[in-house]
């Protein structure tokens, strides 16, 4: 079927154009891979930190970079719980940890097993029900549920769930969020891949020698047909999958972008799910096993996506659909109807008899449209969509956003964990983030340099507190560790140094950090970064070109400003106008804080470039520079009023209201006040503000 006219070949060419003008090519293929992976790191690195210890892997699309902007493709975290050892073979029971053996048995389906629990001192079966979460078989075996999930899933959304993503957020990913326990030895009913040689001679045994290397998982989640549904576990091979996805070359990865481009736009009958993009991604890999190695080229391209939608329909004819790894697991197994098969197989074969002018109406990526101005069908300018160039910086734009919202979603979590830890603790917290710089591999390495500057800043200034309390002076040692954290981005932690130098009444230091930062402002389109709340930040074209001329991730410490964010033992090297944001809840306001997505509340949070302008009239203000005070005023107010990537206007118009009071505008001031209340009603300072304000003026009349 591979001999096929020369108008295949020029289809498939015109394909492989379209699909690199979209960004399916080895350059973004491999920018998409990175910086997913250097999220699932940093996750990891954070939970050590923060003693949650989970491990994440990032999978499906993202991280294989087998998407497209306009596939939407969530992202898929697998959360793998810590102190849980999942066993085959007795030889594998560990001494004092929860130990678990896998159970293959008449009654469990295919690619599922139990999980019976042990005992912790000795290598045998456990007898005792020690919760709700266990259950005793026929055969007097403790089960363990897999409703356990919602105990365990806790952790995980703490640090990727709510400030990553909200389902349905315009410009942010979905997340997908399983709890997974890891068995490190290769599951026994996956043994036949080992062996197994298709025609392609793919996997090479290298390739299969290092995917069994990564053992498997355990999900909690139950097969659609089993009569066990709460005392199932999915046994996942997903490393290797992902390892296996990361060896397709670019043609093969381009066939399973236009699968699911195909997928979401004809097969789905009425929007239901029922053939899945795994399925396409099984069926994928079946066919590259089975045929020669130089058929998956570029020119060939529409032969190989017609070869696999065949495979498909088979599939779909014979409600099978064979796991890559484990072939006994039907992945279509319960998964339709009569009626649903009948309507998937007649998409099926309507598309392949008329897949040239159905290729042509892909709306997604608008891909039907470039491909009819690719084939001359229709002149350019009759339809409008982005070029190339546009394309390339959006995505790379997205993927240094992700990095930078992460990195301040996972510091924002460390403070948390930090808040009320004593000296000796916060230390000890620096110290295990130091092991990941020193025997990390090369993602830790990326991830420690970008994450380490923030808690180097805290610990720092923590310490600067501490002396300033005790003598007002900064200790040499915090210095050290505030130097340490300078290049964090081009201003939040620039920013806290120049508090703790104002805080001892070193103003001429404070202006000379203040200066440069502000400098640094107007040498690069720089962008608000803050995770304490949702909303995606405005891009401006300037920073997307930017964006895309970048070379490696270390460029967002020089184009972003992150929030500066000081925790109570910090309270010492915070000025006294946003020290009341420390203490902005009252106990009726309490219960209107989220525990997880508000716990910055406790703290004094503000965005960079108010707070660059506010200490810089505080400081003038002190060295009589009134020139210069005011016009450090007229930016403030300026920021407050036109930025609109501000994530704490509040807290700014709560500055920007003692400074009125200061300039002995006190109608202004309570205007500010009012226009913050505006911008939160709870969980505010400007309410203690307005209080004062209204009682000095009261005792002045």
């Amino acid at each position: 079927m591979f001999q096929e006219p020369d108008y295949r070949e020029n289809l498939s060419l015109m394909l492989s154009e379209v699909l690199d003008d979209i960004g399916v090519n080895e350059r973004i293929v491999m920018r998409r891979r990175r910086g997913v992976m250097l999220l699932e790191t940093t996750g990891t690195i954070s939970s050590r930190l923060t003693d949650e210890n989970i491990t994440f892997f990032y999978l499906g699309s993202q991280s294989e970079g087998t998407t497209t902007i306009g596939l939407e493709s969530d992202i898929d975290i697998l959360a793998c719980m810590p102190k849980v050892n999942i066993i085959q073979d007795w030889s594998e029971w560990e001494h004092g940890k929860l130990n678990f053996l896998m159970i293959l048995d008449e009654n469990t389906t295919p690619g599922y097993c139990f999980l019976q629990r042990l005992r912790n001192d000795v290598p045998l079966p456990s007898t005792v029900i020690p919760d709700e979460h266990y259950i005793t078989d026929r055969r007097g075996r403790i089960l363990f549920k897999n409703t356990v999930i919602n105990h365990f899933l806790q952790g995980a959304q703490q640090q990727h769930g709510p400030s990553i993503a909200e389902q349905g957020q315009p410009g942010i990913c979905d997340i997908d969020i399983v709890t997974a326990f890891h068995c490190k030895s290769w599951p026994q009913s996956a043994s036949g891949w080992l062996d197994r040689q298709g025609i392609g001679i793919w996997p090479t045994q290298d390739m299969r020698r290092y995917a069994t290397s990564t053992g498997c998982f355990v999900v909690a989640t139950g097969s659609k047909v089993s009569e066990y549904p709460e005392l199932e576990w999915r046994i996942s091979t997903s490393m290797a999958e992902r390892f296996v996805m990361f060896n397709l070359n670019i043609t093969q990865i381009r066939c399973y972008v236009l699968l699911k481009m195909i997928l979401k736009s004809f097969l789905n009958p009425q929007d239901e799910i029922n053939i899945s993009s795994f399925m396409c991604k099984t069926v994928l890999l079946h066919c590259i096993e089975n045929t020669e190695s130089q058929i998956w080229k570029d020119n060939n391209l529409y032969t190989c996506v017609t070869y696999c939608l065949l495979e498909l329909h088979s599939c779909v004819q014979n409600d099978r659909c064979s796991h890559f790894i484990i072939p006994e697991n039907n992945l279509m197994a319960g998964q339709f109807t009569a009626e649903t098969k009948h309507e998937l197989s007649k998409n099926i074969c309507d598309f392949i008899q008329n897949d040239r002018q159905r290729l042509l109406s892909i709306y997604i990526d608008d891909l039907g449209h470039r491909l009819q101005v690719k084939l001359n069908r229709v002149p350019h300018g009759v339809y409008y969509f982005p070029c190339s160039l546009e394309i390339y910086e959006k995505i790379m734009t997205s993927a240094y956003i992700n990095i930078a919202n992460y990195i301040s979603l996972q510091h924002e979590l460390i403070l948390k964990h930090l808040h009320n830890k004593n000296i000796r603790t916060i230390k000890q917290s620096v110290g295990k983030l130091m092991t990941f710089s020193d025997n990390g591999n090369r993602l830790e390495h990326a991830a420690f340099k970008l994450l380490a500057p923030f808690l180097f800043t805290t610990y720092g200034s923590i310490l600067a507190s501490s002396s300033i309390g005790e003598n007002n002076q900064v200790s040499p040692q915090a210095l050290v560790w505030l130097t340490a954290g300078l290049n964090s981005d081009i201003s939040s932690s620039r920013l806290k140094l120049a508090s703790v130098f104002y805080s001892t009444g070193d103003m001429e230091k404070a202006e000379q950090i203040l200066r440069h930062t502000e400098q640094q402002y107007y040498s690069y389109p720089v962008l608000s970064i803050c995770s304490c709340h949702k909303k995606p930040p405005a891009v401006t074209a300037e920073f997307k070109r930017l964006c895309n001329e970048q070379q490696s991730e270390d460029c967002i410490k020089y184009i972003t400003a992150f929030c500066v964010r000081f925790i109570q033992r910090e309270v010492n090297c915070v000025p006294r106008e946003l020290q009341y944001e420390m203490f902005r809840s009252t106990q009726d306001d309490m219960i209107h804080r989220h525990e997880i997505e508000d716990c910055w509340m406790d703290w004094a949070v503000v965005d960079s470039l108010p707070f660059l302008y506010f200490l810089q009239y505080k400081i003038y203000r002190h060295l009589q520079r009134h020139r210069d005070q005011q016009q450090a005023l007229c930016k403030l107010i300026r920021t407050i009023n036109t930025d609109e990537n501000l994530r704490h206007r509040e807290t700014a118009l709560n500055i920007l209201g003692q400074c009125m009071e200061q300039e002995n505008r006190p109608q202004q001031a309570l205007k500010c006040y009012m226009l913050s209340l505006h911008q939160r009603a709870r969980n505010n300072a400007a309410n203690f503000h307005i209080c004062k304000l209204l009682s000095g003026l009261l005792v002045s009349q």
